[in-house]
């Protein structure tokens, strides 16, 4: 069925998903997780039980659940569990704490929270537990608590329960964006988003029922909830492991049979920066998902391991919108609008631009709830966010003439450097190029004459030494003058959120004062005539 042809709206619910493919191939083998293999038709019923436990305990249709753990088969039941009866699921990043941790919880009004006991103590450090009446255990028998709500261990008299009248706009899952930019914001996904991204991805990549999804990424994020949807809607079977570890991953990929897998940020540098290993090509990995891949790691990390690095573009709050097949990928390029999509370029003032002119991408689906709704209690955000009637990511992309679709930059991430614009990422990608360096993130500090310089923050290879003149010399025929970092700061990792993503904010906190190394200060001086392949943006007027 062609992706433009509309489904039975029964198919697209959570439930409607989960019974399709039992109803199909009860006895084919949809989850793995550690010792635990599932049949389609035992996931329904784990799924029905979990439904009705949570029921039976006082949980009813549009109700927040709250759930704190690290990848297992249990919270995967009570996601799944939530959307059954018709509550809303709220996987929470396992690393927040503080005012974040008492922001989403207050924000949700998640009345039962359910975690792992590691998990606990950020819970007791928080100044209240907001609209909090019950918290469950997942791995303790008993436990002592200083929490004013009675904490216990999950109970076990779930009994199977048949699902909720559910339509594909019904709330299932709310998603914290990481607070980049400012508070959390809860991202509203509907039943029918994940249909679209199990389906859009499948057709994309060419998934089938004979395939093995592999993914390391934790529960909380929509990438390890969109590839079960592309697992239910393919047939193929979906593998869950502990978070990602570069010493394990590959013999993690190839113990469980995988034809394909999943990298976000840092990863892929990361796993490209290890000595070689017995497990490198011993794997049956053939292409991996990885959004927004330097085009110079491409080529390195296909050739030592066998893998094709497939781009992409999507977003919690939209779905895989921009993207390519196996075969068409074209390096520097995230892909091409796929069907059932529309998409705008537009500047400063909401007008479009010509083809190849960067600026803000805008998005809207020509299908029923294959975005997300909104952001939870956050009106002002959401009308902010959904200008129009179109989406307006924040990134800055350009769509060239015969419709591919290159990224540019966060608009947030942009350096404004005595009247040049100049996109982070194409520095970030010259830096990686250079032997010495595994790892890069470029990013904007003030400058004393006002605007902004450019400062880079390397992780060197293990066991070289980076030689600041000669990283600038390096540069220097690759960028233009006004793009080659001021600063450079060496550090042994870069600041990660739990989904692998650079942290530039933190980055931008430390400022200049971090740095190792000031060209200016050195008396490098750059020969700003000299003729560079980079393409410029040009001044803003």
């Amino acid at each position: 069925m062609p992706v433009t042809d509309m489904p039975d709206p029964t198919c697209t619910s959570v439930p409607g998903l989960l019974r399709q493919r039992a109803d199909s191939t009860p006895d084919s083998i949809l989850l793995r997780c550690g010792d635990t293999h599932r049949t389609a038709a035992q996931m329904l019923e784990r799924v029905a039980v979990a439904g009705g436990l949570l029921r039976r305990h006082g949980v009813e249709r549009g109700d927040r659940v709250a759930l704190m753990a690290s990848n297992r088969v249990e919270l995967l039941d009570l996601i799944l569990g939530c959307a059954w009866i018709g509550a809303v699921a709220v996987p929470i990043n396992t690393a927040a704490r503080g005012e974040q941790l008492h922001h989403i919880l207050t924000n949700s009004q998640a009345e039962l929270l359910v975690l792992e006991h590691p998990f606990l103590a950020q819970v007791e450090a928080l100044p209240s537990t907001a609209e909090l009446r019950q918290i469950w255990l997942l791995d303790e028998d008993e436990v002592v608590s200083v929490l004013p709500v009675p904490v216990d261990p999950i109970p076990d008299d779930g009994r199977a329960v048949e699902p909720a009248e559910v339509g594909p706009g019904h709330p299932a899952v709310i998603l914290y964006t990481s607070g980049t930019t400012g508070v959390s914001k809860g991202v509203v996904c509907p039943h029918a988003q994940f249909y679209w991204w199990g389906r859009n991805v499948t057709v994309q990549l060419g998934i089938t029922s004979a395939d093995v999804l592999h993914t390391c990424l934790p529960l909380f994020h929509t990438n390890a909830l969109n590839a079960f949807s592309q697992a239910l809607v393919s047939g193929a079977q979906y593998v869950i492991g502990p978070r990602f570890s570069a010493s394990r991953f590959w013999s993690d990929v190839t113990a469980s049979g995988a034809t394909f897998t999943y990298l976000l940020g840092a990863m892929i540098s990361i796993l490209a920066g290890r000595p070689p290993g017995e497990h490198d090509r011993a794997h049956r990995v053939t292409a991996a998902l990885a959004p927004a891949t330097p085009a110079g790691l491409l080529r390195e990390f296909e050739q030592r391991f066998g893998v094709v690095l497939i781009d992409g573009y999507g977003s919690t709050e939209t779905n895989a919108v921009i993207s390519a097949s196996r075969t068409e990928q074209r390096p520097g390029f995230v892909g091409r609008l796929q069907e059932g999509f529309s998409a705008r370029i537009v500047d400063e003032n909401g007008l479009d631009v010509p083809p190849g002119t960067p600026g803000e991408l805008l998005l809207r689906s020509e299908q029923p709830f294959a975005f997300a709704s909104g952001y939870h209690r956050m009106h002002e955000a959401t009308v902010a966010a959904w200008q129009d009637l179109w989406f307006h990511t924040g990134d800055r992309m350009v769509i060239e003439a015969d419709g591919w679709i290159r990224f540019v930059d966060r608009i947030k991430d942009v350096i404004r450097r005595r009247g040049e614009n100049i996109s982070s990422v194409e520095v970030e990608s010259v830096l990686a190029q250079h032997p010495g360096v595994r790892d890069v993130a470029v990013y904007a500090v003030d400058s004393e004459l006002g605007e902004d310089e450019v400062m880079a923050a390397v992780v060197p290879v293990e066991g070289q030494k980076i030689d600041f003149v000669e990283l600038v010399a390096f540069c220097e025929p690759r960028l233009a003058y006004y793009a080659i970092p001021r600063f450079v700061a060496l550090c042994p990792e870069l600041p990660l959120t739990e989904n692998g993503k650079v942290r530039k904010t933190v980055l931008r906190e430390w400022g200049a004062g971090r740095a190792d190394w000031d060209r200016e200060a050195a008396g490098v001086v750059l020969g700003r005539d000299r003729p560079t392949t980079a393409r410029s943006e040009g001044a803003r007027t």
